[in-house]
């Protein structure tokens, strides 16, 4: 075999992997751009123009990549979802309720999830409550956004329920409702918002109120 096809072959791999790089780059600089204009002026007075220029891409990038404001919203919101490790906080958190028998342990780590989570996702949906007034699109986000929320937190209270971990007066329902209630973004922004708690004081009062619904007192 001739070696200078091995050589171009090796290249254009190694460029197809390199623009998949930047795109991604690309990808998270708008995503973080977008997500700072909105908080900060408000979804219907953001553009994709100003978005596209404090980016350096066309507006026509934006479009392609995200379908426009309404699929940038989302994707901010999924991407925050994601929290701040490179395998998504969903993932951890599964591993570590699998791996873990002890449902107080648990129940803190899912507060320090809150902790990682929350700042990224719930500040956007709070600015998707605010558009859905008016936007059609937000709203139907926004419900999406609510039923994901109900169905993982029923995914989080199954395991533990099945294990029988929660009081003999609990049943599947409630506990769902409960890790649905302390992770909604009407808690984080009543007491870090605008109460200003420090993150780490929320994720403790978060697992507190859950241990304190949920489980049976300790012995002695």
């Amino acid at each position: 075999m001739d070696p200078n096809t091995i050589d171009v072959k090796a290249k254009r791999r190694y460029n197809s992997s390199g623009r998949r790089e930047q795109a991604q780059r690309t990808r998270e600089a708008i995503l973080e751009i977008a997500r700072r204009l909105l908080l900060a002026d408000g979804y219907a007075a953001t553009t994709v123009a100003a978005i596209a220029q404090a980016s350096n891409v066309s507006v026509e990038t934006i479009y392609k990549a995200f379908g426009g404001k309404p699929g940038l919203v989302r994707a901010i919101y999924e991407r925050g979802l994601e929290g701040a490790g490179t395998v998504p906080a969903e993932q951890r958190s599964d591993a570590m309720r699998a791996a873990e028998a002890d449902p107080r342990t648990i129940i803190e780590n899912w507060g320090t999830f809150v902790t990682e989570v929350a700042p990224r996702s719930a500040p956007i949906l709070l600015l998707t409550r605010t558009a859905a007034a008016s936007d059609p699109e937000m709203a139907a986000l926004l419900e999406t956004a609510d039923r994901s929320r109900l169905a993982r937190m029923e995914h989080n209270a199954r395991d533990l329920f099945e294990r029988g971990l929660f009081r003999a007066d609990i049943t599947l329902d409630e506990a769902r409702d409960v890790l649905w209630l302390y992770s909604s973004p009407e808690l984080y922004e009543l007491l870090v918002i605008r109460r200003n708690w420090p993150i780490d004081r929320y994720g403790r009062f978060v697992a507190s109120g859950m241990i304190a619904a949920l489980l049976p007192e300790r012995d002695g």
